[in-house]
């Protein structure tokens, strides 16, 4: 199972959670504080890639093209409104991309990610979940692996698993105090 921790510095100690995850193993660290100006950005990015280095956790940041090069980090990860997922993908090791239904995962396929994220599968606050079924559907639409996204719990995730996701995405269940 693919595991991303998706970053919130406004839910808790975000360094420690960083290094919780490391230790934990999670396969991505998704750098997603769109609040931040690019210089406050880098200096995180770079603070999580030094935390990352010398493990398998590789590091993405949310559509900061610019901030992933400078830092030398893995990755980007697009949201469906974000660059071209057709021109990020030579510039990067790691490409992940957002998707919300089925036409913007096959879209968002051409582009060869490693993988796409989908959701909100279940309810999350301020998103209407999309559900189990729609899942399935992603997942049987391209053959690129689907992290499921919204509303995870230990509780929930064997059931996005048993649809077919190759994993999680989360913010909540990594940022446990």
């Amino acid at each position: 199972m693919i595991r991303c921790y998706v970053t919130d510095r406004r839910r808790g100690n975000v360094l420690s959670h960083i290094k919780a995850a490391v230790q934990e193993g999670v396969d991505f660290i998704q750098v997603r504080e769109k609040d931040l100006d690019a210089r406050s950005l880098f200096e995180l990015v770079c603070t999580v890639r030094d935390a990352a280095a010398g493990t398998s956790t590789r590091v993405l940041v949310n559509e900061r093209l610019d901030v992933a090069l400078a830092a030398g980090i893995d990755g980007v990860h697009l949201p469906g409104n974000g660059l071209p997922a057709t021109r990020v993908r030579p510039l990067v090791q790691v490409l992940g991309c957002s998707v919300h239904s089925v036409e913007e995962a096959v879209q968002a396929a051409r582009a060869k990610p490693d993988f796409l994220v989908f959701g909100p599968v279940f309810e999350t606050p301020g998103k209407i979940a999309v559900g189990i079924d729609a899942l399935r559907q992603v997942v049987g639409a391209v053959q690129i692996p689907i992290l499921a996204i919204g509303g995870l719990t230990p509780a929930n995730a064997n059931q996005v698993l048993t649809a077919g996701a190759a994993g999680i995405a989360a913010i909540r269940m990594f940022q446990r105090d």
